[in-house]
Order: structure tokens, then sequence, then C-alpha cells
């Protein structure tokens, strides 16, 4: 994360499936949960959510089919009008657009990506990828150009001609986010993007996902219902269970201390070693002795050294400066698994 000003704020937001979801809305019991608001013949797709993200922030959303992942996502662009609360986006509440301004930010300041590819088949990769710049009216000279330059980033360069039926999956995926970025978004939406690509080709995208979000320091909301995939992207996880945020936190906070027993459950058979950072495990008014470990190794990079070594406190450092001590034996604890 780069920015902590949120770029998207999301207050109190509600979206209801029914026959007159606001009118219900206004009348229903406060407190009301999940499966009452369903017995009275709604479906609460997003519940009474609260949530920002950071400029610059990776935040993955997560959760089990039907726990409202997508539902909220489609909230944030407005794809879904809200029942009830508010979203803001750069400050501007999206419900009060136009149909014209929705479009207008959409086009310049969101891009989105899903799991389905959405080729067009009979178009080469750099058409496909020129197309959203096409529909903003650039000439033809101005979107080649473009075209080119994030055909190049995603690695697809010498490919420019070919048509997707002559691309693996994994390159097909990469001329969808080669297209999403073609109209340089600020805000970067992906719903499960590479959850059709088998396992090898889909650790090489997230490399080549992380590799382009080092580069170009998007603002990005990436859903999934992979917990390893959401471990190596996020900046936090926001993790949701009948349309409701149960937990948003960093990986290090959701797996060591889980809001609630869901989210324990949800964590449970995570290996903790590889998700906690010793940064995490610094405690600012020790300083320990000896020679420092860098605050983002895992305890599991470090389990040689907790092994091997007999401090009680070592020092934690974070860009060349210590930043507290962490106890060796909590560190061992997690690595083991003690509860």
């Amino acid at each position: 994360m780069t920015d902590t000003t949120p770029v998207i704020s999301c207050k109190n937001v509600w979206k209801l499936f029914g026959a007159d979801p606001k009118g219900y809305l206004n009348k229903m019991p406060q407190g009301h949960s999940f499966d009452q608001i369903r017995t009275d013949g709604y479906i609460a797709g997003v519940k009474d959510v609260s949530i920002e993200v950071g400029r610059g922030e990776m935040l993955v959303i997560m959760g089990l089919s039907g726990s409202g992942k997508s539902t909220l996502v489609r909230c944030f662009s407005r794809l879904h009008d809200i029942t009830g609360g508010t979203i803001s986006v750069e400050g501007q509440d999206i419900m009060s657009l136009s149909e014209k301004e929705l479009i207008d930010l959409r086009r310049n300041k969101m891009g989105m990506v899903f799991q389905s590819f959405g080729l067009l088949p009979h178009r080469t990769v750099l058409e496909n990828v020129a197309f959203p710049l096409e529909m903003r009216g650039q000439d033809r000279h101005t979107r080649r150009a473009r075209a080119l330059e994030v055909v190049k980033l995603v690695g697809l360069e010498g490919r420019e001609d070919y048509f997707p039926r002559e691309l693996s999956g994994g390159q097909q995926q990469r001329v969808g986010i080669a297209r999403s970025l073609a109209i340089e978004p600020d805000i970067w939406f992906l719903d499960e993007p590479f959850s059709a690509l088998d396992p090898l080709i889909r650790r090489e995208m997230q490399d080549e996902f992380l590799r382009l979000q080092g580069l170009l320091g998007k603002t990005i909301v990436f859903i999934t219902h992979d917990f390893d995939e959401a471990l190596r992207l996020a900046d936090r996880i926001a993790i949701m269970k009948d349309g409701a945020v149960e937990q948003c936190d960093t990986p290090d906070q959701i797996v060591l201390n889980p809001a609630t027993e869901y989210v324990r459950k949800f964590t449970e058979e995570i290996d903790k070693a590889r998700v906690v950072h010793a940064g995490v495990l610094a405690d600012a008014t020790q300083t320990g002795e000896g020679t420092p470990v860098d605050a983002g190794a895992s305890i599991q990079d470090l389990a040689r050294l907790l092994v091997q070594d007999t401090r009680i406190s070592i020092p934690v450092a974070k860009d060349g400066a210590v930043i507290g001590a962490m106890s060796r034996s909590t560190a061992l604890d997690i690595l083991v698994g003690a509860d």
C-alpha cells in the first residue's frame, strides 16, 4: 500500500434482491439475519458492508460461492445499483452520477477483468487490446501504439497478429489483462481472473500480475476463492459470508487473530509460518541482541535460524533500522503449529 487515502469508500452498503428492496430495507427490523431476510423473500447480496480501499492497495475479497464477493465489487463500479448506504470513488458518490458520468468514470478510471476472457474471436490480439480505445474514439494510430505498448508489457510481444483460438488459456488471459490496462485505469477490478487456468499457468499469471503491480502501482480489488492466491497477492484480505464482511485485515492478522469463528475455520488449514512475518511479531518496546532479522521475512524463511538460535528476543529491522524485537518462543510456536 502506498497511500492510506481511500480511493473507494463503502459505508453501510446493502444490495437486496427481491420485489421491493428499498421498501423492505426501510422497514426491516435492525439486526435481521441473512436467513431471516431470505425467509421474508429477499436475498442479501451485500449486507451492511463498510470498507475502504486505499490508493495503490491490493484488496483481495474472498469467500465461498454465494458469499457476496462478486456482488460487492459490482456495486463498487455501479454495475449493480445499491439498495442502501453510500459508495464513493475518488470522493464522488457514484449513485449521484448520471448515466453519461458513470460511463465516463468506467471508461477513464476503471479496468475490469473477469474469469471469462470475453475476447472477440474474429479480432487479433492487437485489435482486441485496442478495442476499448476504439470505443473511446481514439484515432487508429494512437490506439495501435498504446495496444503495442501493453501487449509488450504482458509478455505477448510477437503474437500481436494471432487470433484468440491460436492462443493458450494463459495467453488469452494476458490479452484480457492487456485490454483492461490499455485505458490506463486508476482502479482495477479482477473477478477470479485465473480460476479457469491450470495450476502451473495460474502460478505464472500470479507472478506476472505481481510484476505488473510492482511497475504500475494500481489500486486493485481482486476476487478469489483460493486462500493461497489471496496470501500471495493481498495487502489486505476481506473475508465474506452471507453478504457481510466477517473480517478485513492483513494476511498476518487474519491468520493470527481471526475475528470470528467462521474466519478461524476458514483459515485453520493455512500454514501460519508461511504467512506471518517477523515485523508483525516485533515488540517496539524491546531491542533484543545480536544481528537483526528482516521484518519482511516469514517465520518459515527464518526456520533454521529459530531452531539454532539461543536468543530469547531477536531484533527485527525494517529498511535497515531496528523496529523492535520478536520473542523466539512465540515464533517457534507458530513454526511448529502450537495453539
